[in-house]
């Protein structure tokens, strides 16, 4: 018998545990359509990363010292060991009679979170593995095994529809994109802390509306968004252990990517409209939630914040949208018109995103403790 069977993702204590025990389940299962649409590469799918190793290495985290050992004291705690697992809450879910539009959407949801979580699990395993700075291998060592805890939880969830994404397939096939140490910085926080908003409000606004709970797993945002929280506090420490990072010519870059990640969340998240109006969420009054809080909680490393306020703004986004609806009917109609107006739709994306990172963003001050708790 496998020295691994008969227990959980949720219960791994290091994500060397995790993943052994998802590569025992997945060699149980067999169906691959999940793995398939995990491993494709386009601006909107959940990419898998790779960096300069050595330069994260050399992080000396001195100037942070008191708050880098109170988050780390916090996540070696493990307040959130076996929870990720099915108990009584979880309740029986009839997938064979979900709306067809709806199940499509939704195991697209499951399928993009559970690599995009698995992306960070795959960068923060490689550094840990790498590196010789126990600050520093010790902190993506934990964040790894949270992030195998949630790959795995979703990929419990995909089962129970008679999917999964084998996530050994993935670490040894889909393709890696290479980040700088800095980009992996900005990308990496917003992705935490954008995370974190996301599942909250959407746990919030069930918390508030049940009856619109069509699926058990959204009963365990809460801890899962607190588990992003962790992370996102981590990489604004690293940020602010070099002031270079967050100042000059990176003010840009931090514009760039806070632009990047907004609009791609906005754009990803209109292609699942039965998705939202199952939810009873307004996509629009979703994505503008989101970008608040996440705009008030990158304040803590950021020395400025888009103006989602703008008159500008919105349009914007929608004209994006528009592109990328139009781009994708392109894409599917083929041939030389189908190609022309691929050309035409991909030219309308791009401009609408320049004039989206041309609005004036919003200065301030970062505060001198950039640690913060959640609140929301």
């Amino acid at each position: 018998m496998n020295a691994h069977s008969g227990k959980h993702t949720a219960d791994a204590t290091t994500v060397e545990e995790g993943l052994a025990i998802a590569e025992e389940q997945d060699r149980q299962y067999t169906n691959e359509m999940a793995t398939e649409t995990a491993m494709q590469n386009t601006l909107l799918t959940p990419r898998f990363y790779t960096t300069d190793f050595d330069e994260l290495d050399a992080i000396d985290v001195s100037e942070v010292r008191e708050d880098w050992d109170k988050l780390i004291d916090q996540m070696e705690a493990d307040p959130n060991r076996g929870h990720f697992k099915k108990n009584e809450d979880w309740d029986h879910v009839d997938w064979e009679n979900m709306e067809p539009q709806l199940k499509k959407e939704f195991i697209d949801f499951l399928i993009s979170s559970c690599t995009a979580e698995f992306s960070g699990c795959v960068l923060y395993k490689e550094m840990k593995r790498r590196g010789n700075n126990k600050d520093i291998t010790q902190l993506f060592q934990l964040m790894a095994r949270d992030e195998a805890r949630h790959a795995g939880f979703i990929n419990d969830a995909l089962r129970e529809a008679g999917l999964r994404v084998n996530l050994g397939f993935l670490t040894q096939k889909k393709k890696y994109t290479y980040f700088r140490p800095k980009f992996i910085y900005y990308a990496t926080y917003l992705s935490e802390k954008i995370g974190y908003a996301r599942y909250i409000t959407i746990f919030r606004h069930l918390e508030a509306n049940p009856e619109h709970r069509f699926h058990p797993i959204f009963k365990w945002f809460r801890e899962w968004c607190n588990d992003e929280f962790s992370h996102g506090e981590a990489f604004a420490l690293l940020m602010k252990t070099d002031p270079k990072l967050t100042s000059g010519k990176n003010v840009y870059w931090i514009k760039f990517f806070l632009t990047a990640v907004y609009a791609t969340m906005y754009v990803r998240d209109h292609q699942r409209p039965a998705f939202h109006a199952a939810l009873g969420v307004d996509p629009d009054w979703y994505a503008h939630e989101v970008f608040t809080k996440t705009s008030e909680l990158s304040k803590q490393i950021f020395p400025i914040t888009l103006d989602i306020d703008s008159p500008k703004w919105q349009p914007l986004l929608e004209r994006l949208q528009k592109a990328n609806v139009d781009l994708d009917a392109a894409k599917k109609q083929g041939g030389p018109i189908g190609f022309i107006k691929r050309m035409s739709a991909s030219a309308r994306a791009a401009t609408a995103f320049v004039q989206l990172l041309l609005i004036p963003s919003k200065g301030h001050q970062v505060p001198a403790n950039v640690r913060l708790e959640p609140v929301y």
